[in-house]
């Protein structure tokens, strides 16, 4: 569990997705107890395990970690969180709790203990509780009047030494998130937004919350027995089209490593929550893509989530003897390599060895990063498969195809058996941004066709009048214009008006 610092408050290509998670599941063998200061744990998951699964605010989708391609002294880690955000689902958009601690963790020197903890906690601020409205009116700025519920972020950087707290500092307090895109009568230019929530800090810092594009792309219909046992329904990115809330930091390599001469880290994220004693416990953990959603089996599922690496030896039999290759043995009679796999303990518990693999490693379920491999000029989605060391297992990118690279591995790709298997989704749906925070813009509230009858462009406000008020309002030149979403809400708008008044007509003309 995390330490807590203070205790107030088509053919073979359709097997892909469900291995990616085994292979990333080589990293769980660890050993010892504790329940002390900052710790943590790993896995890329949406809905892994039936607790989290029912609060998505606290939900921990995916963990990436990658030296900075612009900056390669620096290493940036993103970190996402509320998995599935349908773009147009208001007027409640989606925010990070705030009753949670939302944390990035650092092991240094390979031991599965936390030496530097990030810690982002949120606060929610409301301008007129006297409206149903996310923005009254479209949005220009963070600090626009008409953005009505905002939410600020403090980071604290904490240092570890055998999971108690060494020191405490305050890197940033006070720093806005950018909004959920509403869409583009609210906020007109998204981008703007995104620019204005990027905060530098001091030490040659940078950190940035706020909702982005789900950068994870992959097949996840492996769930309907394996793509219904015959493949065809597989090269779809199930996760097009929708969000998820993230935290980027880009940090200098030599605050993060133990020397020049030890540059290799693990890197994992945690959520706690506080309960109603307000006492924190750990919910969520991730670092590795895939570990609790397809390796581990229900009744470990919300223990790993509240566990942590130096702990970690009590899931190592799921690795070891993983479940996903026998069902596709089973299904498409692909043979399930030997058991048990210490080559997916090797690579993904310690590292690979002459590349990201910490001397004197404690093997432990973290997703590990060698920051002194420099970015490559044209990297690949398999990564260190494909021969780019630049690539996952060594951190992962936001492009790295970790379905595909985990598929082959866990089918044996290391122990002799080669092969190809995919999932036949090879990039995101949208591109990445060249430079901090890389995630790509959030899909808006208002894509897709347009209404029958309507244009592109035109102005909802006219058909309405410009003078609707959200309850509470006082009138003159600071009231709020009540936007409306769509052509056709505007009319039936004026349809119940009409209604209305032809109803009291007629009372008034009736003798009782």
């Amino acid at each position: 569990m995390t330490p807590h610092i203070s205790r107030s408050g088509a053919g073979r290509k359709g097997l892909v997705t469900l291995i990616c998670g085994a292979l990333a599941a080589g990293g769980l063998a660890a050993a010892g107890v504790a329940t002390l200061e900052p710790g943590a744990a790993s896995a890329s998951s949406h809905r892994e395990a039936p607790l989290i699964s029912g609060t998505p605010q606290y939900d921990n989708t995916d963990v990436y970690a990658f030296v900075s391609p612009d900056k390669p002294d620096t290493t940036t880690i993103v970190a996402n969180w509320i998995p599935f955000e349908e773009p147009a689902g208001g007027p409640n958009f989606y925010t990070f709790a705030d009753d949670a601690q939302y944390d990035i963790h650092i092991d240094n020197n390979g031991d599965a203990q936390g030496e530097l903890l990030f810690r982002y906690t949120f606060k929610t601020h409301t301008k007129n509780k006297n409206t149903f409205l996310y923005n009254t009116g479209p949005v220009t700025s963070l600090d626009d009047p008409d953005l009505n519920i905002t939410q600020t972020y403090d980071i604290d950087l904490v240092r570890l030494k055998n999971q108690h707290v060494v020191s405490k500092t305050k890197l940033a307090d006070d720093v806005p998130v950018a909004p959920s895109n509403v869409g583009k009568a609210s906020m007109p230019d998204y981008g703007k937004l995104r620019s204005q929530a990027v905060y530098k800090t001091a030490g040659g810092a940078q950190t940035f919350a706020g909702q982005a594009d789900d950068p994870f792309f992959l097949d996840l219909r492996v769930f309907d027995l394996l793509y219904g046992g015959n493949l065809t329904e597989v090269g779809r990115d199930t996760l097009k089209g929708y969000n998820v809330n993230s935290i980027a930091l880009q940090v200098p390599n030599d605050l993060i490593r133990e020397s020049s001469h030890q540059p290799i880290v693990g890197i994992w994220s945690t959520t706690e929550r506080k309960n109603a004693q307000g006492y924190y416990s750990q919910v969520s953990r991730l670092g590795n893509p895939l570990v609790n959603e397809v390796v581990n089996p229900q009744k470990d599922k919300d223990k790993f989530n509240a566990s942590a690496p130096w702990d970690d030896a009590q899931f190592l039999k799921n690795v070891t003897n993983p479940e996903l290759p026998k069902l596709i043995e089973g299904i498409y009679k692909i043979k399930a390599p030997a058991e048990p796999r210490n080559d997916l303990v090797d690579v993904f518990l310690k590292g690979v060895k002459g590349l990201n693999q910490p001397p004197n490693v404690r093997p432990s379920e973290e997703l590990r990063l060698n920051t002194s491999i420099k970015p490559a000029m044209h990297p690949k989605r398999l990564g260190v498969l494909d021969g780019d060391n630049a690539g996952f297992p060594n951190g992962r990118r936001l492009t790295d195809d970790v379905i595909d690279a985990s598929l082959q591995v866990v089918e044996g790709e290391l122990v002799g058996s080669k092969n190809d298997l995919g999932d036949a989704v090879d990039k995101n749906d949208k591109k990445f941004e060249k430079y901090f925070p890389y995630v790509a813009q959030p899909t808006s509230g208002s894509r897709g066709a347009l209404a029958k009858g309507t244009t592109s462009g035109a102005d909802v406000r006219s058909q309405l009048g410009d003078a609707l008020q959200p309850a509470g309002s006082s009138g003159g030149t600071d009231n709020t214009v009540l936007i409306a979403g769509s052509a056709a809400s505007g009319a039936a708008g004026i349809l119940l008006i009409g209604t209305g008044l032809a109803w009291w007509r007629r009372r008034m003309q009736r003798p009782y």
